[in-house]
């Protein structure tokens, strides 16, 4: 017979591993390359010495002559907070005792909570990929008066129907008091406006900006934070340390010249291979363009995870819907590491259960968890092109 104790158990032994390994690998073809480990995580942090440049010992003499001086490889050390991922469910009592007597219809409750959380994560992880740890998702284009429900903003990517998303000052990156968290009910994808489920409270200021809910800067350190030519990153100043800060070309016309470029750029610097290219929707169109009026082949790729991609050179070029317009990103895979103190987890409460009923109502919930950050080794190894519009 279906009981609260069998959906813990399904949970747990069957729902888990699916959706870990859906996080883990189906989230978009970039980050199922990236390498996961649990090495250098000490407590609730990050800490990883990494080498740059070369090793000094090394020279030509004579043959009676003094030899080189030892001069080691130089280390810097990379700090980094984990980041805390979560991703929650919620069943109602009454939805659960009507579904008990059916398996079938157990199942399916089960199924409908896990599809929605999984779908929302994946949204989630992917545009943290491309984010700077923020958690900026849009910013308000212009002073916002109190008692609207729809307001424009300046970009929609990272926006959907059904985000739960907090307003933050950009004067202090603080939550506006008094604001509460905000459901989006629609989201006008021409216009550029975003409704939302109740009536601002209090004045917004030009630059302000929205962010999901408690996520201003707690989401993972993505490639808007590598690939920034400013401020800091893993606590180190970027202004101090050039090789922090990756190769960006711009150009508004997309070549051939300018890519091999980018990619040479990296080769002659750091000797590294750039093994995957990232770009926006439109960036794609203009090298799928490129090569037809070149008259080039297009030459398909199926990488891990059931990807089918074009390539450029044996490299394979694919689109997200995260990347920022007119970018294409070049990147070595193997310079990424996604440090985690362990893979998804349920936070469970006593003997173990997973399934927790919410204080003063008939419903249960489960967390899934994830403490973690993303770390680029060898920042000097990546290059981007900006700027494509043709």
């Amino acid at each position: 017979m279906v009981n609260l104790t069998s959906a813990e158990k399904a949970l747990k032994t069957v729902y888990l591993g699916v959706v870990a390994n859906q996080l883990n690998t189906g989230v978009n073809p970039f980050m199922a390359k990236i390498e996961q480990t649990t090495s250098d995580v000490w407590g609730k942090q990050i800490v990883k010495m990494v080498p740059y440049g070369l090793n000094g010992g090394v020279g030509a003499g004579t043959e009676t002559g003094v030899l080189p001086v030892a001069a080691g490889n130089n280390y810097e050390r990379f700090t980094l907070d984990l980041k805390n991922l979560y991703g929650r469910i919620e069943i109602s009592d009454k939805a659960m005792r009507a579904s008990l007597s059916s398996e079938g219809a157990f199942v399916n409750l089960l199924n409908a909570e896990m599809e929605g959380l999984l779908k929302a994560s994946k949204f989630n992880l992917g545009r943290m990929l491309f984010g700077d740890g923020s958690g900026k998702l849009t910013t308000l284009p212009a002073d916002t008066l109190a008692a609207e429900t729809s307001f424009t903003v300046d970009d929609v990517r990272n926006l959907t129907e059904g985000m739960v998303v907090d307003v933050v000052a950009q004067s202090n990156n603080a939550v506006i008091s008094g604001m509460g968290a905000l459901r989006i009910l629609a989201v006008d994808r021409s216009a550029k406006t975003v409704t939302v489920d109740k009536s601002l409270t209090g004045s917004i200021t030009k630059g302000d900006y929205l962010t999901v809910q408690g996520s201003v800067n707690n989401e993972i350190t993505g490639l808007g934070a590598i690939f920034s030519s400013e401020g800091t990153l893993y606590g180190l100043s970027k202004s101090t340390h050039k090789w922090l800060v990756p190769k960006t070309h711009t150009a508004a016309t997309l070549s051939l010249e300018v890519m091999q470029e980018a990619i040479d750029d990296i080769d002659i610097t750091t000797g590294g291979n750039v093994d995957m290219i990232v770009c926006s929707y439109d960036a794609r169109r203009r090298y799928i363009d490129l090569c037809s009026s070149l008259r080039m082949n297009m030459d398909y790729m199926e990488l891990d995870g059931g990807y089918k991609t074009i390539t450029y050179s044996g490299i394979p070029v694919v689109a997200d819907r995260f990347a920022p317009a007119g970018t294409m990103y070049m990147l070595n895979s193997k310079d990424f590491k996604l440090h985690q103190l362990c893979d998804w987890r349920w936070i469970e409460g006593n003997e173990g259960k997973v399934l927790h009923q919410n204080a003063d109502t008939a419903t249960y919930n489960a967390t899934l968890v994830k403490y973690a950050d993303l770390i680029c080794d060898r920042p000097i190894g990546q290059a981007v092109i900006s700027g494509i519009t043709a």
